[in-house]
């Protein structure tokens, strides 16, 4: 194999069997339930990087069960995605994330940078109850739970806030340790179809936990619970920021 073909051939590791397809990557009936919640600000200060700026002291902790993903296949997702601004333009600055499949671990951290870890998220109904779980290492730590399609929800509204950009750290060590990418990466969701959206009460319990501190950002308030079915697709990212070349 020459060097052209290793530069022309190479996508996603291992070479010659890579852990996910080339993408973009198109999601059908992907279902939401986000709850949004006040937080502690000096805590969310902490977490946010420069040049990302905090709006309000808001968090959004997402449970995502997505059946028929390309390339990924069915998978579940939990984390939390914070409310930023980037040169007076709103997003989300996504801080964390579990999965409990290894493609979508993969190229989300190799190519985005999303911070993904291994766990175990649920998102299912039960009975009058939409049930949102976490767990890590065999422990429990997020419970979030919505009364099921208590209001309707504008789809056009819904459908605006799932296309705001998305924000992500991407880090990647050089061999010696050192940074070699640390940049801040945008992406857009596109051609999202909103099948329903539904709002209820809902409640949010959090657990301390040393290697998945979701806890960290407390609940102090629940401000609303939201329930999606929509079909999204995930294009590639853009660098909106090097930290390396400033």
């Amino acid at each position: 194999m020459t060097e052209d073909e290793v530069r022309q051939q190479g996508f996603a590791m291992p070479m010659h069997n890579p852990a996910f397809p080339p993408g973009p990557y198109r999601f059908v009936d992907r279902e939401f339930l986000i709850i949004t919640y006040r937080t502690d600000p000096v805590a969310l200060q902490k977490i946010i990087p420069a040049p990302l700026k905090m709006t309000e002291p808001i968090v959004k902790f997402e449970f995502i069960n997505m059946p028929d993903s390309t390339g990924f296949g069915h998978y579940c997702e939990s984390g939390q995605v914070i409310p930023v601004t980037l040169d007076g333009v709103a997003g989300g600055y996504v801080h964390s994330m579990y999965l409990n499949d290894h493609p979508p671990i993969a190229a989300g951290r190799e190519l985005w940078g999303f911070p993904k870890k291994l766990g175990e998220p649920e998102l299912r109904v039960h009975k009058d109850t939409l049930v949102g779980t976490l767990d890590y290492s065999d422990t429990r730590v997020a419970t979030g739970t919505m009364g099921f399609k208590h209001k309707t929800l504008d789809p056009k509204a819904i459908q605006a806030s799932l296309m705001a950009p998305s924000f992500l750290l991407k880090i990647i060590p050089h061999v010696d340790g050192t940074p070699r990418i640390c940049e801040l990466v945008q992406y857009n969701l596109t051609d999202v179809v909103i099948k329903g959206a539904w709002s209820g009460p809902g409640a949010l319990e959090l657990a301390a936990h040393a290697l998945a501190p979701v806890a960290a950002l407390p609940v102090l308030e629940v401000l609303s619970a939201t329930h999606i079915l929509s079909d999204l697709t995930l294009p590639y990212g853009k660098v909106v920021y090097d930290y390396l070349q400033r």
